[in-house]
């Protein structure tokens, strides 16, 4: 396919879209695929915005606000799959700043994620004990409207990001309990392949971290990054990990396709991170045609985050049920590969907890009572040896099978 997606199709098909809007604009191949013209063409302003699509009220209105909370910034590539006609739409959702982020719910927060709070030096999070997430940049590829880092992320949010990488370097070689390290932002891979070489380097250079991973929207924002000399420098740190984050299944074009299976060959374990947004994947189907197209692309679906309680959001949050008959739907439904766990991020940085259907019925020293995906009923031996209790003491009948 060779235009801009013109509806909203359901993305079983990978397809690509370029030049799309660009066809006019001097977007040849080669310019094309260089992500520096990608980068610096991105769509960023109310006229470039209303120069291709037509938007609705919600939509100037929050596009005139953008300014103060988080910046407007598409690449070409993705822009593409924003429809010219449907405000509506599950990419245009994402991407395009809409009034109802000015709204204030009681339970927003600027950091729902408790991160400041646990930072002993600046661009340093360590609130898990053997992992921190280190905040290498303020800057992506392009800006999604839920961004739970939004206070910081753009340049343009209530608070700035002053990583000290000296300080941050200092703290991981004084602390040998970290094994891991999680680079984000921000985005690292929209730095240099020098850059990402040199903050590699230093961190390899620390013994006891075992692995380092890196969170990453670039492989689908900006799908020409990816390119042989990056995943050279990459491939010379393993064990190196990658957890990228897809939503909707029209996401996964050719382009990114392609640029996931570099990553694979050169030897890098990927991940998928979605965020349940209502409009855009809080539905079954969707999900489960997400969740098929990134084993194909060789990636293992990782986590569905219920969306953070980020200031400005609301309008996209869904129900946690919503989440839970989602993972219902999949679990024993398809492939154990695809199926994602289902995260709430616990507000003010209690860190991430599972939340599952409940497949246990009843528990003591005797037994377990389990059901399976088709609501079957069974009784597993228990040793008895154990005074330990994991389900409500409580006769399991027909109505508890989905409680």
């Amino acid at each position: 396919m060779n235009a801009f997606a013109s509806g909203n199709g359901d993305g079983k098909e990978f397809a690509s879209h370029a030049p799309g809007y660009w066809s006019r604009d001097g977007g040849t191949p080669q310019l094309w695929n260089d992500w520096k013209w990608q980068l610096k063409n991105r769509v960023t302003t109310l006229a470039q915005l209303e120069k291709h699509l037509t938007l609705n009220e919600e939509e100037r209105s929050g596009v005139l606000l953008s300014g103060d909370k988080l910046a407007l910034a598409i690449t070409p590539h993705f822009f593409n799959l924003v429809p010219p006609n449907n405000p509506e739409d599950p990419i245009r959702r994402q991407m395009i700043p809409r009034i109802e982020e000015t709204w204030t719910s009681p339970y927003d927060m600027a950091d729902p994620c408790g991160e400041d709070s646990h930072m002993p030096v600046p661009g340093l999070v360590h609130r898990y004990p053997d992992r921190v997430l280190f905040l290498v940049t303020d800057r992506c590829a392009s800006y999604c409207r839920y961004c739970t880092r939004s206070r910081v992320v753009s340049g343009v949010g209530e608070q700035e990001l002053h990583t000290n990488f000296e300080e941050a370097f200092r703290y991981l070689e004084k602390h040998t309990e970290v094994r891991d390290v999680l680079l984000s932002g921000g985005d690292a891979l929209i730095f240099s392949d020098d850059k990402i070489d040199k903050l590699l380097s230093r961190l390899r250079a620390i013994k006891h971290i075992e692995f380092v991973r890196i969170g990453t929207r670039v492989p689908i924002f900006l799908p020409q990054r990816i390119t042989p000399e990056l995943c050279a420098v990459l491939s010379k740190y393993h064990p190196l990990w990658m957890s990228v984050h897809v939503n909707h299944p029209r996401e996964l074009t050719i382009e990114v396709k392609e640029a996931l299976e570099r990553l694979a060959n050169a030897g890098i374990p990927l991940g998928n991170q979605s965020v349940l947004l209502a409009g855009v994947n809080d539905d079954l189907e969707t999900m489960k045609i997400l969740v098929h197209k990134l084993l194909i692309c060789r990636v293992r679906p990782y986590y569905i985050y219920q969306c953070d309680l980020i200031n400005g959001s609301s309008h996209l949050r869904t129900s946690v049920a919503k989440g839970i008959e989602i993972i219902e739907g999949l679990r024993g439904h398809t492939t154990g590969y695809a199926v994602p766990q289902f995260v709430i991020d616990a507000p003010g940085g209690g860190g991430k907890v599972p939340i599952n259907p409940g497949y246990i019925l009843y528990h003591d020293n005797e037994k377990i009572v389990i059901r399976n995906y088709e609501g079957k009923i069974f009784e597993y031996p228990e040793l008895g040896n154990e005074n330990v209790q994991f389900a409500p003491q409580r006769e399991y009948h027909d109505e508890y099978l989905y409680s």
